[in-house]
């Protein structure tokens, strides 16, 4: 009992304080920030960021998912008083100095809770030590009667105070914080869409990397492989031409050769062609195609696909590449025993995960680009998140140090 009482009231308690003690540094450094707030934007930024700091530690203290954050107070030039009065953050945040008036009962509420019992025993056992002045429930003790009396009602008002009131009265005023320092719809619109605009604009950049990047392979592979196989059949052709009449034989041959030129030539032409749009995919679908994929795949796969319906074609060849290119990965670089792939459809949106047992450790990290890390990974990775940002997906990777590996991704269906 007593140590539920206490994993209630301790946390209480010292949310109370916690915010006792912010609020008389808000209070002694009010009346400057009133004077200087308008012409230093440091003062007013600063206000918006405590109204932020308060929101997360109520949101904390509740247990609930982290607060949304008022936005970043307006940039603004030093003296600029119109921009400061447009600014909703700065508007909302001043309701931060209410809380130096609000934590008058509440600081009187965590000392009583924290303080009241051990007080209690203390007076019941030292007040012969100097009767009369040591107080029992407002009353000053000078016999063991009142001591005994009054101790115990004590250490009950003191562990009531601990185990109910605290917690209500830090309940009641992290709900308030969150209610009265809340962004106003349009705020949070206005974020909503600015953070879509940046990962509109990010997605895009990378999209658009990506599109190079396959380009420029395509443009490789068909120079490196299928031109030679084309020039070097012409050449034959052409030399075959020059000795028909003089050597029917060689000239069959040179023939023959140029066929077979031809033959290799339209088969690394399809390979390149495959890469920009499988044509199983076509053939098969994306179930079909998949379940090739993991019938190829060196290490045993357990492959879970769903009713998929419909799926765009764009959808269904980044999905195919995630899980070709997964593969790649865990056949190459992790170690792994076993692989499970689960690919189903989840109302509008496509949801693919592909978890391996390896030794993890992948990362996909912006700083470094495509750069591989030390296994040689990192390029494939960014090429399949690349590839689902530019159709508005989310790819999330979990790979923890000792596996498992699991790639995440959701791509919208329409």
């Amino acid at each position: 009992m007593l140590t539920k009482i206490l994993s209630r009231g301790g946390p209480a308690a010292g949310y109370l304080a916690i915010r006792y003690l912010k609020s008389v540094t808000l209070l002694a450094a009010t009346p400057i920030s009133l004077l200087l707030g308008w012409i230093i934007p440091g003062v007013t930024a600063g206000l918006v960021k405590l109204a932020n700091s308060e929101r997360y530690r109520a949101a904390k203290y509740l247990g609930i998912p982290q607060a949304e954050e008022l936005p970043p107070a307006l940039p603004r030039q030093p003296g600029d008083v119109t921009t400061l009065f447009r600014d909703k953050s700065f508007k909302r945040s001043l309701r931060c100095l209410l809380m130096p008036v609000a934590m008058i009962p509440e600081l009187l509420v965590a000392v009583i809770a924290v303080v009241g019992a051990p007080a209690a025993i203390v007076g019941m056992l030292l007040w012969w030590l100097d009767p009369g002045n040591f107080s029992l429930m407002g009353v000053g003790v000078d016999n063991w009667f009142e001591a005994l009396t009054l101790g115990p009602l004590q250490v009950g008002a003191g562990l009531w105070f601990l185990g109910r009131v605290a917690p209500a009265v830090a309940r009641g005023h992290a709900k308030a914080v969150l209610r009265l320092l809340a962004p106003s719809p349009d705020q949070l619109e206005t974020a909503r869409l600015e953070q879509r605009v940046e990962e509109l604009t990010k997605s895009r950049a990378g999209a658009v990397d990506s599109h190079g990047a396959e380009l420029r392979r395509i443009e490789r592979d068909l120079h490196d492989g299928t031109q030679a196989q084309l020039v070097s059949l012409a050449m034959r052709i052409g030399i075959a031409k020059q000795t028909m009449a003089e050597d029917p034989e060689k000239a069959a041959k040179l023939l023959d050769d140029a066929r077979d030129g031809a033959e290799q030539a339209m088969t690394e032409l399809r390979g390149v062609l495959r890469t920009m749009y499988p044509p199983i995919l076509a053939d098969r679908g994306l179930a079909g195609a998949v379940s090739a994929l993991a019938a190829r795949c060196p290490l045993p796969v357990e492959l879970r696909i769903g009713a998929l319906g419909e799926v765009p074609a764009a959808v269904e060849a980044a999905a195919y590449f995630v899980v070709a290119e997964s593969l790649t990965n865990v056949t190459k670089h992790s170690a792994a025993g076993h692989v499970d792939i689960q690919l189903e459809r989840r109302g509008r949106e496509l949801y693919l995960a592909v978890t391996d047992d390896g030794i993890g450790g992948a990362r996909v990290s912006a700083q470094f680009g495509a750069q591989s890390d030390l296994l040689g990974r990192g390029s494939g990775l960014h090429g399949m998140l690349h590839r689902v940002q530019a159709i508005d997906g989310h790819m999330e990777l979990r790979s923890p140090i000792g596996g498992p590996t699991t790639v995440e991704v959701i791509l919208p269906c329409g």
